[in-house]
């Protein structure tokens, strides 16, 4: 298992400047977002992957997951997204999300972390399913032949935000190619405790985002060890049933100081995963 950090707390530094500050810091990870400035597909060529795989090697960095959830370069936060009304919109989320699994082949990455849809802007529920299994549709058999997994992410006041809705969708799901990556925010967030929803979906789960939120439950992703969330408890939960897939740090809002904040988070959770057991490589 990795400690990573995701450049998406860099985007005011180019992605090899990031990953050399990440490297720095002492992680020996990195999440690397699909997006301006780093690495939105249309801007890059093969022998760029390969200059990026060959500074990730050089840094000592495993490129711990792809983050293509926000697509900046030609809309938003979450937009364009699964389920948007306009096909062109969804298109191009698709193509986004088949894109982002070639590169994370090209890579040596195992999976991407991918939004759950929405917001639902007024689509009801039920039709607003159908348009990501449509779209899911569409990619997973490239994800199944390329060996990357598409995991999704739930989120708040989107499409799918907890546990109960997840697992009603991925029940329907007829691939391994499709998993979760679990937000442990996320899910404190949507009024879960954590380590209760980790063991609940732990099946699915090929990647984790770890951050810190506060007693309200806002979502607004701090560093770790200045929220309210019990680290202590999911970190046990992993070393008793065995997880062994990476962890990544995600603080985007820390954008004029990612270093201090990922010097801050990681200092407090080497110190928690060593308090429960939890060994890194």
């Amino acid at each position: 298992m990795i400690l990573g950090y995701s450049t998406n707390a860099f985007v005011k530094y180019t992605l090899p400047d990031s990953l050399k500050r990440i490297a720095d810091l002492g992680f020996r990870g990195v999440e690397i977002m699909c997006d301006r400035p780093h690495l939105y597909p249309p801007d890059y060529r093969n022998s760029d992957i390969l200059d990026i795989r060959n500074a990730t090697d050089r840094l000592g960095l495993k490129i711990t997951n792809l983050n293509s959830f926000t697509l900046f370069a030609v809309g938003d936060t979450y937009l364009p997204s699964w389920i948007e009304p306009d096909p062109n919109q969804r298109n191009i989320r698709i193509q986004h999300t088949q894109a982002c699994l070639r590169i994370a082949k090209e890579l040596g990455c195992g999976n991407i972390s991918i939004p759950p849809g929405g917001p639902l802007n007024g689509m009801s529920q039920s039709e607003a399913i159908v348009l990501f299994h449509q779209g899911l549709d569409q990619v997973i058999p490239l994800a199944e032949s390329l060996n990357v997994k598409l995991l999704i992410e739930p989120e708040p006041d989107l499409l799918m935000e907890n546990s109960a809705q997840f697992k009603a969708f991925i029940r329907d799901i007829r691939s391994a190619a499709v998993g979760l990556n679990f937000d442990i925010g996320h899910f404190f967030c949507a009024g879960e405790e954590p380590q209760a929803a980790f063991e609940d979906m732990f099946e699915w789960i090929g990647h984790v985002h770890i951050e810190d939120i506060a007693l309200s439950r806002v979502h607004n992703h701090l560093i770790v060890g200045q929220g309210a969330i019990n680290f202590k408890s999911i970190f046990e939960a992993m070393v008793r049933l065995r997880y062994h897939c990476d962890i990544s740090l995600e603080l985007y809002p820390y954008i004029d100081m990612p270093e201090e904040a990922g010097r801050q988070s990681l200092t407090c959770l080497l110190a928690l995963m060593q308090d429960a057991g939890l060994v890194l490589r």
